[in-house]
């Protein structure tokens, strides 16, 4: 369980700081996409950082 929530904390982190270097050069992260925009940033590294960042807080408060 202790994997679980380090592994979804360290996912948190790393969606955040690709989402702020999507904010400055969207090509750099959406990079297969056909067109790189600042919204597609958001919307995957948002997502995956919300979505982890609460697996990690409900793993926590859990254990």
């Amino acid at each position: 369980m202790d994997f679980i929530q380090r592994l979804s904390l360290y996912i948190s982190i790393a969606a955040f700081a690709f989402l702020v270097i999507g904010l400055f050069k969207p090509w750099v992260m959406v990079w297969w996409e056909d067109v790189q925009n600042r919204r597609k940033v958001i919307r995957i590294y948002g997502t995956i950082a919300i979505i982890s960042g609460l697996t990690h807080l409900i793993l926590k408060w859990l254990d």
